[in-house]
């Protein structure tokens, strides 16, 4: 039964044909919070066999998608009918640090103007994932979203790269945090509508931190809480799909986000810039 100072949460997990990562998953956030936890998975893919082993061993609800729904579409689904006050969505090759969500609530008892919360993420070698970024300017987020790939060393990259999270220990606003785990207040993530469903992959999670952040619910990071992310293990093995839905994705936020009558020689020259980049990076993947 939960109490005032311990609300109840649930977490959504979006699979696509997992491995063992999702158990390890289930299993570490048993230790990550004493708060009540209810836990759905909702799964992508065709072979149910992992998804509802762990549902099985861990008592999670499991949600089937009618094929490959996308992520977002995915968490919005995990999320519908929560009465819980607070939302996670996480991806499943994430490894929760004891006690990280029990201090991601808190932050959000303490800061109850949040909207979403996030964590440090670190990478399987300690490291500091740049997971709690700032809103691209113009030119720096067209800079960024049509060289970042093909020239690392490009200015627009560089500068905004200099604006994002440095691996200290403050808590403080971004202008979005990675999906990759996410708490996310139930109030707020209602009232900006969730997930844009448009994003079948990728800038789901920029999309909902600008809107967060529109409405003022503001974005967290919250540096005391940490997870490890160990990486892709669903999409690696199939780099062309993922690379046309980034680059979807990409045309998608930043035609929408600059969609003014007078910014459409932008709007132009992201569709060509976006479509030269995608025809380089599958012609490298074979």
């Amino acid at each position: 039964m939960s109490t005032p100072d311990q609300p109840p949460v649930r977490v959504v997990c979006v699979t696509y044909h997992p491995g063992s990562e999702l158990a390890e998953f289930a299993r570490s956030l048993r230790t990550a919070t004493s708060a009540p936890v209810e836990l759905v998975l909702v799964d992508n893919g065709t072979d149910r066999t992992m998804v509802d082993q762990v549902a099985e061993e861990f008592g999670a609800t499991v949600v089937h998608g009618a094929g490959n729904v996308g992520y977002g579409r995915a968490a919005n689904l995990g999320a519908r009918g929560a009465t819980q006050p607070w939302l996670v969505v996480a991806n499943p090759d994430i490894v929760w640090h004891p006690g990280s969500l029990d201090t991601l609530l808190d932050a959000g008892r303490r800061l109850p103007g949040a909207g979403a919360l996030g964590p440090a993420v670190l990478n399987p070698d300690g490291t500091v994932y740049p997971s709690a970024r700032e809103l691209p300017s113009l030119t720096q987020g067209v800079g960024h979203a049509l060289l970042g790939r093909i020239w690392q060393a490009n200015p627009w990259t560089a500068a905004y790269q200099r604006r994002q999270e440095s691996a200290d220990a403050t808590e403080r606003a971004a202008g979005w945090l990675s999906g990759a785990c996410l708490l996310l207040r139930r109030a707020a993530f209602e009232e900006v509508g969730g997930f844009d469903e448009g994003y079948f992959m990728f800038f789901e999670d920029v999309d909902l931190g600008e809107r967060l952040g529109a409405a003022g619910w503001p974005n967290v990071v919250v540096p005391s809480a940490q997870v490890t992310h160990v990486g892709g293990t669903s999409w690696r093995d199939r780099p062309a799909p993922m690379i046309r839905a980034h680059h979807a994705s990409a045309a998608r936020y930043l035609a929408r986000r600059y969609d003014r009558w007078y910014q459409w020689p932008v709007r132009g020259a992201i569709r060509v810039g976006l479509a030269v980049r995608q025809a380089i990076e599958l012609r490298r993947v074979g």
